[in-house]
């Protein structure tokens, strides 16, 4: 017994033999079937969660601030690409609506002058409107055809609405056309058209002014005993001047008595508009096309 105190004494000796009991004793302990965690594992865990949700937290937040950085970047180089498609887009729409308008406007010259050489024996050129003159005592246009292309001074130019003129000067790579907006019967040059109307062969006139305040033509040396009538269409008869046949001219408006009242005259409102043209049609006789 008194070897085992003094064994006991070994300050050392006896720690060692306490720890040991306390692990002895620590591991019967988890190792028996338990429900819950014992309130050292509850404090012990605890604490390692406060430890990490201290650490954790200010980790995260900084890495989602990171994150939420990398995605506004992501989204203003999505939006600047949509912008860019946007502009793209907003420019190829835009150039599709002109050459669709284009081909609208390409489609009705085709149609027009196949219906003119249906009806005689024409040809034709379509030629591009490069300057207009708005002076009131010679409204001209200048085209950019000339004799190069075949075209000659008389020769009608139409739109897809209706006559607008005659050629009265040619260059080489371009020409003149007198609009009949410039038609005035005082004028010894100015041209006067010889017309009819549409399934009344009996009626015949010479267009030979333009009122500027009505927007009017005027067609003069109708027979009084004609049956033109209000609604009628006009167009041009070709039986003098070499000029073509069946050119759209307008629609009569009203009849008055003529000058000394022994013919008609007719108020014709134009097909053409006389505004804002692009392309225009340069009708060819036989005889001259080439």
């Amino acid at each position: 017994m008194v070897e085992l105190f003094k064994l006991l004494g070994n300050k050392r000796l006896f720690v060692l033999l306490v720890g040991l009991v306390t692990f002895i004793a620590l591991m019967g302990f988890t190792l028996g079937p338990r429900t819950a965690l014992s309130w050292p594992e509850k404090f012990l865990k605890d604490s390692v969660g406060f430890v990490q949700y201290v650490f954790y937290k200010p980790a995260s937040s900084v890495a989602g601030f990171f994150k939420d950085l990398a995605n506004m970047r992501t989204v203003y180089q999505e939006n600047e690409e949509l912008r860019i498609a946007m502009g793209h887009y907003t420019r190829d729409r835009l150039k599709y609506n002109d050459m669709e308008q284009v081909n609208e406007q390409l489609q009705k010259a085709l149609n027009f002058t196949e219906e003119q050489k249906n009806r005689y024996n024409y040809g034709s050129r379509i030629a591009q409107v490069i300057s207009a003159n708005s002076d009131p005592n010679s409204r001209t246009i200048n085209i950019d055809i000339g004799e190069n292309a075949g075209i000659k001074p008389g020769m009608a130019v139409t739109s897809q609405e209706g006559l607008v003129g005659v050629v009265s000067h040619v260059s080489s790579y371009t020409s003149t056309v007198n609009l009949l907006t410039s038609m005035d019967a005082n004028d010894p040059t100015s041209n006067a058209i010889a017309a009819t109307a549409v399934g009344k062969e009996k009626v015949f006139g010479m267009i030979e002014s333009y009122d500027p305040k009505t927007g009017m033509l005027k067609m003069t040396k109708i027979s009084e005993d004609s049956n033109i009538k209000k609604g009628d269409e006009i167009i041009s008869s070709g039986i003098i001047n070499n000029f073509p046949k069946y050119m759209r001219i307008g629609e009569v408006e009203k009849v008055e008595v003529g000058e000394y009242g022994l013919t008609r005259t007719a108020i014709i409102k134009p097909y053409a508009s006389f505004l804002d043209w692009k392309e225009l049609i340069v009708i060819i006789p036989p005889e001259v096309k080439e």
